[in-house]
């Protein structure tokens, strides 16, 4: 079930989100590509991420977010259950460096 998204399209979109070597070519490319909202969304998906891998409970999160305890359990389900994709992109990230907290405030 996993693979029956990838193809060429999204192959393509892969490669280049690869390509982009700066935030600000980042900012274009989802600014183009993407709503507002989905942009926010994907966002607030990998901040609830980052929380949970640091020891925040849900209710926790959902106090501090206002994100429904079912969007945080399909992230949790991810973090569990998944392909690693957000492990594999938070053990890059510099938490310190994004300065990446409850609030999602830098």
């Amino acid at each position: 079930m996993k693979d029956k998204w990838k193809d060429s399209t999204t192959d393509i979109l892969c490669d280049a989100i690869l390509s982009l070597q700066s935030r600000e070519e980042c900012y274009q490319l989802f600014e183009d590509l993407c709503t507002v909202s989905e942009i926010k969304s994907l966002a607030q998906r990998l901040h609830i991420a980052s929380l949970l891998s640091k020891g925040y409970t849900y209710s926790d999160i959902s106090v501090a977010t206002g994100v429904s305890t079912a969007t945080i359990s399909r992230v949790n389900r991810c973090l569990e259950y998944g392909a690693d994709g957000y492990k594999s992109v938070l053990s890059k990230i510099d938490d310190n460096k994004n300065n990446t907290n409850i609030k999602g405030d830098k």
